[in-house]
Order: C-alpha cells, then sequence, then structure tokens
C-alpha cells in the first residue's frame, strides 16, 4: 500500500497539541460495500490495490499501512448556539495526507472508527444508513459543481450497532477533503488563550489554503475575508439547489469553503423557507431560509478566535473585523443573485425578477427542482409545465412574460439551463427506500441506481423519468439523524 498513498503528513508534524495520536477500532469482517473508481483514480490512487486486503485494512481502519499517522483532531464548536470548549473527532480519524499528481494536499478521513477521547459518551461507531446518506449526497454535491467533501469507500465491519430503528449494519466511511480544518479548530485554541498555537495555526491554514497570503501584510484579517468569501458562495450554491445542511455548528463550517459533514441534510422539494430536516432542530435554527445568516454568524465566531492577531488594541481589532464580517452580506447576496440567474438563463443578474420568483412560491409548495427544468418550455412559449407546478397559479403567467422578456436569447439560455439545473437530485423518498433496503434487507441494487442517477445530474436517460419525479403525497415526512 506503500505506492498506492505516499503520506505526508504536514498536520501530525506542525500541530502538536491539537490532536490525539489514535487508532482505529478492530472489526469482526471488514468488507468493502463502494469504492470511488474514479475519484481514486484522479487522485492518483490505485483502485485496484484498494480493493485488495490491505487496501480494505486501510479503509476501514483495520490495518493501517506504514506512513499514516493516524490521529484525532481537537476543536472546539457552538453547537445550535451554544458554547463548548472541546468536541474533536469522537468517531472519526485522520488517517494523513498525501500529494496528488497536479500537487494538492488531500486528506484520508475515516468516519465511524471508532471511540476516541473526544467521544463525549458516544460509541464512535457508525451504521451503513448514514455512511451511504453521506457517500451519496456528497457525491450528488461534487457532480452538481459544489464544493465538498468526497467520498472514497464505504465498508462493513461485521458488526451490529444500535441506533434509532434497531440493530443496522456498522460501517466506516472513508473520505477526502482538502484539509479538515474549520473554524471550531481556531475556537480550541482561542478559547485557551494560546496565543502562539493560534499563531502556528494560521501559518499552517495559510500555507495550506491561501499560500499567497503568506508574508502578506494583516494575513489574519485578509484570511478572514477569504474564508468569509468562499463560505458565502458556498451557501448561495446550497440555496440554489434547495439543499438544506441541517447542522451549520461552527465545527461543521471548514476553512476551505467544502460542504462537510452530511448527518441531518436533505434536499428541499416543495418550497419552504422554514424546512428542516433534522431530527434536533426542533427550533428551526438551521432550515433553509436561516442558512445565509448562520453562514454570518459562524464567520463572525472565526473573527472573535483571530482579533488577538488582527490588532494589539482589542476595540481595533473589533471594528476591522466587524467590517469583513458585515460585507459578508453584500457578498452573499451577490452571490445568490448570480446563482439565481444562472438559474435561469440571464446573461446579468435581475434582481426584482429573481425575488418576485421566490415571492410566487410562497405558500405553494412549488417543487424546487422541477420549476428550473420547467422553465425551457416557457421560454418557447408553453407555459403549462410551469404554471401546472402551482396550487394557485395566479400571478404566474405574468412574471413568466417578464422572463422572457428578459431573455434576448432563448436557444442560448436553455442550453446554458440545462448545464446547471439538475434533473436528478437525491430525492427523499428514494434515498430513504435505498438506505432502507441496503440496511435492512442486503441489497444495494436501489442505491447504486440512484448513485448512478445523482452522479449523472443534467442529461434525461430514457426508463429513468421516476428519479426526477417527487415524493407521492402519501409518503412519509422525512426525518433525518446525526448517525450517532
Amino acid at each position: 500500500m506503500h505506492a498506492t498513498i505516499p503520506f505526508d503528513n504536514s498536520y501530525a508534524q506542525e500541530l502538536q497539541g491539537l490532536y490525539v495520536p489514535w487508532q482505529g477500532q478492530d472489526w469482526p469482517d471488514p468488507q468493502l460495500v463502494l469504492l470511488n473508481d474514479a475519484l481514486a483514480s484522479g487522485l492518483g490512487l490505485d483502485p485496484a490495490a484498494l480493493r485488495s486486503p490491505a487496501g480494505v485494512g486501510l479503509l476501514s481502519g483495520q490495518a493501517l499501512p506504514d506512513g499514516a499517522r493516524p490521529l484525532a483532531q481537537a476543536y472546539a464548536g457552538h453547537q445550535f448556539g451554544g458554547f463548548s470548549p472541546q468536541l474533536g473527532d469522537g468517531r472519526a480519524i485522520l488517517v494523513g495526507e498525501w500529494l496528488d499528481p497536479r500537487g494538492q494536499r488531500w486528506d484520508l478521513h475515516l468516519k465511524g472508527s471508532g471511540r476516541t477521547p473526544f467521544a463525549r459518551g458516544g460509541d464512535g461507531r457508525a451504521v451503513l444508513g448514514p455512511v451511504l446518506r453521506e457517500y451519496l449526497i456528497s457525491e450528488a454535491m461534487a457532480a452538481l459543481g459544489v464544493p465538498t467533501t468526497r467520498a472514497l469507500a464505504a465498508c462493513t465491519t461485521g458488526d451490529r450497532v444500535l441506533r434509532q430503528n434497531g440493530l443496522e449494519p456498522g460501517a466506516v466511511l472513508a473520505r477526502v477533503a482538502s484539509s479538515h480544518l474549520r473554524v471550531g479548530t481556531f475556537q480550541f485554541f482561542a478559547a485557551r488563550g494560546e496565543a502562539d498555537k493560534l499563531r502556528l495555526l494560521l501559518d499552517y491554514a495559510i500555507a495550506r489554503h491561501d499560500p499567497d497570503l503568506a508574508g502578506a501584510t494583516d494575513p489574519a484579517l485578509r484570511f478572514l475575508e477569504r474564508v468569509a468569501t468562499r463560505q458565502a458562495r458556498l451557501v448561495a450554491q446550497w440555496m440554489g439547489l434547495g439543499f438544506v445542511h441541517g447542522v451549520m455548528n461552527t465545527d461543521n463550517t471548514t476553512l476551505s469553503g467544502e460542504t462537510i459533514d452530511y448527518g441531518p441534510c436533505a434536499f428541499m422539494e416543495g418550497y419552504d423557507p422554514a424546512t428542516v430536516f433534522s431530527s434536533i432542530d426542533h427550533t428551526g435554527r438551521y432550515a433553509y431560509g436561516n442558512q445565509p445568516v448562520i453562514m454570518q454568524w459562524n464567520l463572525a465566531r472565526l473573527a472573535e478566535a483571530l482579533l488577538p492577531m488582527i490588532d494589539p488594541t482589542e476595540a481595533r481589532a473589533i471594528a476591522r473585523v466587524t467590517e469583513v464580517v458585515e460585507a459578508m452580506q453584500d457578498s452573499y447576496q451577490n452571490a445568490w443573485l448570480e446563482v439565481f440567474a444562472r438559474k435561469l438563463g440571464l446573461r446579468t443578474p435581475d434582481a426584482a425578477l429573481i425575488d418576485d420568483m421566490h415571492s410566487l412560491w410562497q405558500g405553494q409548495s412549488v417543487d424546487f427542482t422541477s420549476f428550473f427544468r420547467a422553465l425551457p418550455a416557457a421560454l418557447h412559449g408553453d407555459d403549462a409545465p410551469v404554471t401546472a407546478l402551482f396550487a394557485q397559479p395566479q400571478g404566474v403567467e405574468a412574471w413568466l412574460r417578464r422572463y422572457r422578456a428578459a431573455v434576448p436569447d432563448a436557444a442560448a439560455a436553455i442550453r446554458d439551463m440545462n448545464m446547471v439545473n439538475p434533473l436528478y437530485i437525491p430525492r427523499n423518498h428514494l434515498v430513504e427506500d435505498a438506505l432502507h433496503s441496503a440496511s435492512f434487507g442486503g441489497d444495494m441494487d436501489p442505491f447504486r441506481a440512484l448513485l448512478e442517477r445523482v452522479q449523472n445530474p443534467f442529461t434525461p436517460v430514457a426508463g429513468m423519468e421516476h428519479f426526477a419525479q417527487p415524493a407521492p403525497e402519501d409518503a412519509p415526512e422525512i426525518v433525518t439523524y446525526c448517525g450517532t
């Protein structure tokens, strides 16, 4: 396995005090369930080697090769608004890092690898359903062009784990990311007042994600601006897809701008800003419509952690970071308008048209994904596919007339729209059926079929129409869990 992953472990070497060396749990019978061959090859890894017994040992955490530096990362975080000074990887390990053929650095992270010192009472294990959910939805996000952690593999462990639906097969997810640094990583040292380690962490994060800032004037402030820009664009992309993350805690807010932690998450079908899928989000803090506000709130927490490195005078430091955090609102709004302009095939954003579109949706439960796939027909003069999505279509035809007037080249707009508006998303009823079949029926075929569709979200395939259909009216309400 040495030739498969030539580990180069900068986190373990440079950030002592921010992790605990830790091995994954021994499993009765680890077996490879899914391997992302295309991703592995693109990252310079050998799929055949990863399928070997040694490869399965690596992907499950059962037997790690020389060169790995397995560790549980430490971080703090605000969870649902309440601050915990120590969280960390309670059921995961960072196996190590490597450089792909382009010289880009990647983490290999195992989720569900067993209890660590940060487990906080959890059993440290994962079950097949949530592992497959993260595999599926992270791959869907990647196919949709959204920055995200990626699923490299899913393995079963051979044990059975008790969860809310009874005993389920134990599993481990192997995922990759450009890093697992989070807002909560900075909060960990800030909460302890360890200024020297905060500076070390800042230098490391800049070297990893924004190397052009090395040696720059005001590097902490410039870094905050970069993270804010990445997060603003990321959340704008979520909003353009109807994606609800479900657990936007600061420990799930990456510095790289990648989506991380696909626990209580799902794609909204009927438009409703109050949409929540998480079993524990009783107040709607992380509802679809609240995500931009929470993004800004989370970055304000990063700003607080960076204050000692912004200016020695606290009042001046606060004033400088406040300016950056407040500017995020404009940055996000511009990104949001650009996302919806592309979805409408507009050459330039039309704020009034986009705002009025959202107003039309209010109280109508319009299927978010189907609306945009129906718009090309309206550009050809056929309003019926769009108006049929509305329970009360008053005002829709007038809006469509304005829309057509804003699109000078319908053919070009339709071509562009069909490249950004998915036909296939992980429809919630299909996800639940596929996960249930895999976890309780031992049948992976429904999951593989759905995975194939969401990895190719834009192109219609004959005979696959049901993958693009909303849930039937009698489908149960979807509730998702964190997987612990």
